[in-house]
């Protein structure tokens, strides 16, 4: 009879299972060993190693400052450096220096959407513009700047492999085109000294989704040289952050309010009395002239504020302000850049109907033109509040792409109170705006000119002081932009029409053919 021994352990251990547990055994050893020698060198030895390791690090022994970089977009092209960290020679003491700095190519060109970087502390960070917004993205941590792959990896595994802040870190891509950019930059300067304003300055949108295709304004700066500024308050961008009275440019939303509502339509008429007593003040027409029996176009074409009065009376105060309100102004429309203002309307709430009727023709409420952009938006894109913004993408380090994405706007109009109005200033730039000088025979231009007196320290308004303003989208019934301009205390002329029609459609016949805008007529 056979008789079966029982098996050695050796045996057992080259069985099928043992063999399995006998690999996973020397797996699980490796590792120990691997952890335990890892342990030694960084912990035991950490010091010589350390000292070792840093002859591998390539790091400059005057300046290892470094940051992400910033582009201007470009149409039909691939995007151009607006900032970068480059490395220069300076002269100190006799000797010639290498050390990095923060570039800046085109200059002034967008230095106040750019904004600049310096020393807070021991430490470059950005201020104003979007070096400040962004700064946790554009940031670098000097302590990571290796030539050594295996260095980089070993010498700090945590903080190289799966730190927050290296996946955080990026360049920045602006919607801001630089060729637009630049041409707008170029005619603001020439109006600005043919004019001889205080401020002047420019926006130019996608009226849609609120993609900011330009932004900018005089006096500004060379961000390369911010410290030889003398006046430091010409790194604020006003755009943003200053407010105004715009005067006209805001009638259309008004005129817009009342169609919405349904109280008037396009073949309303009123009687024109040339001005009116509210309140115990007088608010005239610009000539105090009477006009007698008036449609309303001509509240727009010839600029009236009676005719503006006479809608707010019909609105009545409350549905007024509700309008104006859901037109967004007096909030902060968002945008990604520093020191938003809100605005000062306190008009808006107020029960004295003088208060309302001026705020209807732009004068009693001051505001930013951003904000002043985003609501005469809604008059050309079928009535939506968009929200204007600068970045168009985040490119990560780690490879990933971040596109912002707009938002889609909340309707505040209906669509066809939009193009009814946007005909209505149609016909303004067709036949009104200086005899119908502009009217262009392939593209449909709607347009309003606005004229302000400005506020004196003494809370009075100047007689001798004006903001001129000027907005305008295309093609009108379809437009791809809008066009907002300013300037304040011009000299020589006392309408906006004078002063910049001409800077309005030299932009208008640059932007038809940069981007090859399709004729609409």
């Amino acid at each position: 009879m056979k008789v079966n021994k029982p098996r050695s352990d050796f045996a057992v251990l080259f069985s099928k299972n043992g063999r399995l547990y006998f690999f996973v055994l020397c797996i699980v050893l490796v590792y120990a060993i691997f952890i335990g020698r890892l342990f030694y060198l960084q912990i035991m030895e950490s010091a010589i190693y350390r000292a070792a390791g840093a002859e591998q690090y390539s790091v400059s022994r005057l300046d290892n400052f470094n940051r992400g970089k910033i582009y201007f977009s470009k149409h039909d092209s691939d995007p151009i450096i607006a900032a970068s960290v480059e490395d220069q020679i300076i002269e100190r003491n006799g000797d010639d220096i290498q050390i990095r700095q923060r570039v800046y190519p085109l200059k002034e060109v967008g230095a106040k959407v750019l904004g600049f970087v310096s020393y807070s502390g021991n430490d470059r960070v950005g201020q104003y513009g979007i070096e400040r917004t962004y700064e946790d993205v554009l940031s670098r941590d000097s302590s990571k700047i290796y030539t050594n792959f295996f260095a980089e990896i070993f010498g700090n595994i945590k903080g190289n492999i799966i730190s927050d802040e290296v996946m955080r870190e990026g360049d920045v891509i602006l919607t801001i085109d630089a060729e637009v950019e630049y041409y707008l930059h170029t005619l603001l300067t020439e109006t600005q000294k043919e004019w001889k304003s205080d401020v002047i300055g420019g926006i130019i949108m996608d009226p849609n989704d609120g993609r900011i295709i330009a932004m900018e304004e005089l006096p500004t700066f060379d961000p390369n040289l911010f410290t030889t500024v003398e006046n430091t308050a010409v790194y604020k961008n006003d755009l943003v952050s200053g407010v105004y009275e715009m005067g006209s440019i805001i009638k259309p939303l008004t005129v817009a309010s009342a169609l919405d509502a349904g109280i008037v339509n396009e073949n309303t008429t009123y009687n024109d009395t040339g001005f009116r007593i509210l309140n115990g003040f007088r608010v005239s027409n610009y000539d105090g002239r009477a006009r007698g029996t008036t449609p309303i176009q001509e509240i727009l074409s010839q600029s009236l504020n009676i005719g503006i009065v006479y809608l707010v009376e019909q609105l009545g105060t409350n549905r007024f302000q509700d309008y104006f309100r859901k037109l967004g102004i007096g909030t902060e429309t968002g945008i990604d850049l520093p020191s938003e203002a809100r605005g000062l309307t306190n008009n808006l709430g107020s029960k004295i109907f003088v208060d309302s009727a001026t705020s209807g023709f732009g004068q009693g409420i001051a505001i930013t033109p951003i904000q002043t952009v985003r609501a005469l938006a809604t008059l050309g894109n079928g009535g939506k509040l968009v929200n204007p913004y600068v970045v168009d993408s985040v490119n990560y380090a780690n490879g990933d792409t971040k596109k912002i994405v707009p938002d889609p706007g909340v309707q505040v109009l209906d669509p066809d109170t939009s193009a009814i109005v946007s005909k209505m200033l149609t016909k303004v730039v067709d036949t009104a705006l200086l005899g119908g000088k502009y009217k262009k025979e392939h593209y449909t231009i709607a347009a309003k000119t606005g004229t302000a007196q400005m506020v004196a320290p003494n809370g009075k308004y100047y007689d001798d002081r004006y903001l001129h303003s000027f907005f305008g989208y295309f093609p009108a019934n379809n437009p791809r932009f809008i066009v907002f301009l300013y300037h304040t205390n011009p000299k020589g002329a006392q309408y906006a029409s004078a002063t910049l029609t001409d800077t309005f459609f030299k932009l208008t016949n640059f932007l038809i053919s940069y981007f090859a805008v399709s004729p609409d007529r």
